[in-house]
């Protein structure tokens, strides 16, 4: 083998040790942002569950303070109904007079 031949040959290998020096470093990169990806995946399953219970939560308050309100809105009722039944029977006991 020429000289020329085996400096070809050396200059191939260093390229070949390079190109497997980069691909085992983006081998590590690739796994590296793999363990990222379902970090983040899990993070934003665990973050939609959280929402769906929150939601669930506000639902349930929501509909708790319509039933407050209503009961209010009955108490209220009743009330302006007793005191129009006791300005009812004063009138009554007027005309019987």
């Amino acid at each position: 083998m020429t000289e020329e031949q085996s400096k070809l040959v050396a200059n191939f290998e260093a390229r070949v040790r390079q190109l497997m020096f980069l691909c085992d470093e983006l081998r590590q990169k690739n796994a590296l942002l793999e363990r990222s990806l379902s970090d983040e995946r899990e993070n934003s399953q665990s973050l939609e569950e959280e929402i769906k219970r929150l939601k669930i939560k506000y639902d349930s308050l929501k509909m708790a303070r319509i039933i407050s309100v209503r009961q209010d809105d009955f108490i209220g009722a009743k009330k302006r109904l007793s005191k129009l039944v006791r300005e009812v029977d004063r009138c009554i006991a007027l005309l019987n007079e």
